[in-house]
């Protein structure tokens, strides 16, 4: 009797020995997305999750649609702590180093999100990526991949010779080289210009979102072609962490933010794959012509990224040691040769 007390003595001390370590902590982290977008709405379930799962130790307060500093400048303001946490992505920081492309948009490497998180998770990518990251003074916590974005034509896209001539909408860096590399003739323009220069015929075609987004954006309302599945960009959003924050966690609160983040993205590429699937069936009923890429025309566009890859990697030393990560991983996979 009198060891079962002093054990039941030695728990409850422990316990009150780690609820005194224990600290709340409240989180500030800017997203680009809007309260009422998909991917906003799902960031508001992982808030729960993490201040259920850590019994409200942990508080955070999101601010949506970049209403703190600009999209670009979250980064930063993250490091000089202006916020804690930056739940963009990667490809907005290409400008502090070339490397932040291959976290960010790989352009041509993997066929499913599956795969590059795989490549995050099991294939080294993690620690790659990670030393680009603490190089910032931030922590990568994990990605958000929400799959294959798909274009928007007016002419048939069925294979990669259907490239040629073709002018089309592309946001800046790495994938205007790339297919200027396959003969089409990327226009770098504003988001906001895309609608009018379709109508109007300034361009054959735009390199919006993903399928279902496009819908919802009315793209296809002005034309009646499309890719589907994707090839050619499939973008990740992140979070990463100020690195001193971060460690200022307890463990107990980073598995937390970990395990509900990973929760979240896995999410987000299920949702999205099961509304670019219904998008599809219902374009088909409304006359807009998909087209399905051979694995072949996947693989001339993918050796064409590739060259893009190479001369990317000569911008940075960190730029060139995650290619190599990325192209050894492919190469397990079976999806670039020697």
């Amino acid at each position: 009797m009198k060891l079962k007390t002093l054990l039941m003595s030695a728990v409850a001390g422990a316990t009150l020995a780690s609820a005194a370590l224990a600290q709340d902590v409240t989180l500030r982290i800017q997203t680009h997305y809007a309260t009422e977008h998909p991917t906003g709405k799902m960031l508001a379930t992982w808030i729960d999750d993490v201040q259920t799962m850590s019994g409200g130790e942990i508080s955070i307060e999101m601010f949506y649609s970049s209403s703190v500093v600009a999209t670009v400048e979250t980064f930063d303001a993250a490091i000089n702590g202006i916020l804690d946490c930056d739940a963009t992505g990667g490809a907005y920081q290409t400008g502090k180093n070339p490397a932040f492309q291959f976290v960010g948009d790989i352009m041509g490497g993997y066929d499913t999100p599956w795969q590059q998180y795989s490549w995050l998770y099991y294939g080294d990518g993690y620690e790659a990526a990670q030393e680009l990251y603490n190089a910032q003074g931030m922590q990568l916590i994990g990605w958000a991949v929400y799959g294959q974005e798909s274009f928007a034509s007016s002419k048939p896209i069925a294979g990669p010779a259907d490239l040629v001539g073709w002018k089309f909408r592309s946001p800046p860096g790495m994938e205007t080289e790339i297919f200027e590399k396959m003969g089409a003739s990327p226009i770098v323009m504003d988001f906001t210009e895309i609608f009018t220069a379709l109508e109007t015929g300034i361009i054959d075609g735009a390199d919006a979102s993903g399928l279902a987004n496009n819908v919802g954006l009315g793209l296809y309302d002005i034309v009646k072609h499309a890719n589907y599945p994707g090839f050619h960009s499939m973008p990740s959003d992140h979070l990463a962490c100020n690195q001193s924050v971060w460690e200022g966690l307890s463990e107990q609160q980073r598995r937390i933010i970990e395990t509900a983040w990973q929760k979240l993205s896995f999410q987000i590429a299920m949702l999205n794959e099961k509304a670019n699937t219904e998008a599809a069936a219902a374009l088909q009923e409304q006359g807009v012509t998909l087209y399905a890429w051979s694995p072949e025309d996947r693989a001339e566009f993918r050796v064409a990224a590739q060259a893009a890859w190479d001369d990317w990697a000569t911008r940075s030393p960190e730029a060139a040691a995650l290619v190599d990560s990325h192209k050894t991983y492919l190469r397990q996979l079976g999806l670039i040769g020697e």
